[in-house]
């Protein structure tokens, strides 16, 4: 059965898989875990996953483009994820 994920702007089925490995298996579960721990389950599974990634899945919650992402929330999202990764390599 085919989750609602593939079908959200900016997730298309590579991501709604990855998301749905990690436990991630619909939009509304999407929605109530956030972009960020979205994205650090993510990353247990991809540890080459990127700011864009964690732009998408933002976008994809807020219904909007990533790209349409306001220049606030994408500074929020890059030290999200810089912090993320010093963590990781400490």
């Amino acid at each position: 059965m085919e989750n609602d994920l593939s079908k959200q702007i900016n997730l298309g089925k590579v991501v709604a898989a990855r998301l749905e490995e990690v436990g991630i298996c619909s939009f509304a579960e999407l929605q109530a875990i956030g972009s960020k721990q979205a994205f650090l389950r993510l990353q247990t599974v991809d540890p080459g996953a990127y700011l864009h990634e964690l732009m998408a899945l933002e976008g994809a919650i807020q219904g909007i483009r990533k790209y349409s992402l306001s220049p606030e929330v994408k500074a929020e999202l890059k030290l999200f994820l810089q912090l993320s990764q010093k963590n990781i390599s400490e």
